[in-house]
């Protein structure tokens, strides 16, 4: 049966359930692993690819793992898959993005022939290096960074590859939550396995038509929406401040071409890779841009394959965003990802204002807090200002760009380490005034109750979130230990009663300050948003929210 002969009826019935496998997956990842991070934060991913590689369903997780999924799929296929494996790969430079991401995939072969790849991607509290949490800021090359997996069989044929586990285990400084996390992964996996099953038994071969049908669906309908994008030549710069070993500002560039159906996204201009942790995998810069493209033409577009078919993306060998080995890649997942994500979308502004926000906060306020004895560590992005609207305010509090998480829990972070939060609080004034006002970052202060090493991976610490349309910028944020100031990135070894702060970006204002609505104004001073003296910059008749998933696509 071929994908024509799929009434649209019964492909968005199966496109449904094939997404509800990816969902699933999800599921039993979450409720199944033991670490904080991903079972509170919920920091990993999963989706379900093909027999060919091609990504046909995912679970809306974290955009920087999605994006950056099908080249570990592609990296495995090299290996030979057979039914009942399972490899396990973090390599950034054949497959991974950073050394803590431990991406699982598994031939599906419900009844012995392989159709299709189960993919879970999680972020690992620590998988060894030199540094607690696996993320230290002053990191020259990779070796430093923690335990490099090429795509090796963690499971193979259905037998469990006791040696890989063993040498997994013996390199972290957390084994029992780290081979508890990882037989959540492999459950995961294995559910997805599982339901594929049942829907061979439900549709037969309609499923692998269906698998081309759904990529082919999506395709048409982002074709259809750059069609509508004016053709034209954009262009944005940004810094991204310093890279952990010397201060000086790291320029990333981009020129945007929409032609037609097609985008095209090169990234000439931008530095050379750097000594320090920055530097970002191709495999995440492409997945920065994925990201942006869904967001710019319709977020409800089936995700897979088929979105990022029109879109080619370059950019220079030996660069930040295509740097070669042993660099140093750690803090370029999730901050040069965020960079990546900011000039993208400042270079769409000029195509389509009414579509793009002012900028977010910019940076995911990475924070680790681990002890170098292996009883502990913590590891949590922190949320901040999104960035103000065309026709509504920025909110406040949320995570923005690349990270999709949720925080973690005042209660389950007391329980599970030596930690007590003192506070927890939106920063009052943070956004930028505008019409539309950016929303608020946060103020998160911690007591760490043992001796500790804290390690910072931060930004937009000296160059604030943008303003657009003459809104005002976003305000700065700020690490404090012991309420004194240190660098964005920094790895200090701390003594018990040690307090540590981070107080993260507003989000840009949109538009006029003048023209912002009088009763907005007031409803600022009445929510006690705004400190004296800065009614203009504040404002936003929507629910706080500290917690839960957002994205920059929202609404």
């Amino acid at each position: 049966m071929s994908d024509a002969e799929i009434d649209p009826v019964s492909l968005e019935i199966l496109r449904n359930q094939l997404e509800s496998v990816a969902a699933e997956m999800g599921h039993v990842l979450i409720r199944g692993a033991y670490s904080p991070n991903i079972k509170e934060r919920q920091d990993c991913s999963t989706a379900l690819f093909d027999a060919g590689g091609r990504m046909v369903a995912q679970a809306e997780h974290i955009p920087v793992h999605l994006g950056a999924m099908p080249d570990a799929v592609a990296v495995v296929l090299e290996k030979d898959p057979k039914p009942g494996d399972v490899f396990v790969v973090n390599d950034p430079f054949a497959g991974g993005t950073h050394l803590p991401d431990v991406t699982l995939v598994s031939p599906i072969a419900p009844d012995g022939e392989v159709v299709g790849f189960a993919v879970s991607r999680a972020h690992h509290a620590d998988v060894g290096g030199s540094a607690p949490g696996s993320m230290p800021p002053g990191a020259r090359e990779i070796y430093e960074e923690g335990l490099r997996l090429p795509a090796v069989r963690l499971v193979d044929g259905g037998e469990p590859n006791e040696a890989v586990r063993e040498l997994i285990l013996a390199n972290v400084r957390t084994p029992d939550e780290r081979e508890a996390d990882l037989r959540a992964q492999r459950a995961a996996n294995a559910r997805a396995e599982e339901r594929v099953g049942e829907l061979l038994d439900e549709h037969g071969a309609t499923l692998s038509d269906a698998f081309d049908a759904v990529i082919d669906y999506s395709r048409e309908r982002v074709e259809d929406e750059i069609t509508d994008l004016p053709d034209g030549t954009y262009r944005a710069d940004d810094v991204l401040e310093g890279d952990g070993v010397t201060d000086a500002d790291v320029p990333v560039a981009v020129t945007v071409t929409v032609d037609g159906a097609a985008i095209g996204v090169d990234f000439a201009g931008t530095a050379d890779q750097v000594e320090g942790n920055l530097n970002a995998p191709f495999s995440v810069a492409k997945s920065a841009v994925y990201f942006v493209v869904r967001a710019v033409t319709d977020p409800d577009i089936p995700p897979n394959h088929g979105c990022y078919e029109p879109v080619s993306v370059s950019a220079p060998a030996g660069s930040l965003l295509d740097p070669r080995p042993p660099a140093a890649v750690v803090g370029g997942n999730v901050e040069t990802s965020q960079r990546v994500t900011d000039v993208t979308l400042a270079a769409l502004a000029e195509a389509v204002p009414e579509e793009i926000p002012a900028g977010g906060q910019g940076t995911m306020n990475n924070l680790i807090i681990g002890d170098r004895a292996g009883e502990f560590t913590y590891y949590e992005t922190i949320a901040g200002g999104f960035g103000g609207r065309p026709s509504r305010d920025g909110m406040d509090g949320v995570q923005v760009g690349m990270t999709n998480t949720l925080n973690t829990p005042v209660e389950a972070l007391e329980t599970a380490y030596p930690l007590r939060v003192e506070r927890y609080a939106l920063r009052p004034s943070s956004g930028g005034a505008g019409r539309y006002r950016g929303g608020l970052g946060l103020e998160r202060t911690v007591t760490v109750e043992t001796d500790a090493t804290v390690s910072l991976l931060t930004e937009r610490r000296r160059t604030a979130p943008r303003g657009l349309a003459g809104g005002e910028d976003g305000a700065t944020g700020e690490n404090l230990i012991d309420g004194e100031a240190v660098p964005p990135k920094a790895s200090i070894d701390v003594a018990a009663g040690t307090s540590v702060s981070i107080l993260t970006p507003g989000g840009g204002g949109h538009g006029d300050p003048a023209e912002r609505d009088p009763d907005a104004v007031e409803r600022d001073r009445r929510d006690g948003k705004v400190e004296a003296g800065r009614e203009n910059a504040l404002g936003d008749d929507e629910p706080k929210a500290s917690e839960g998933r957002v994205g920059e696509n929202e609404d």
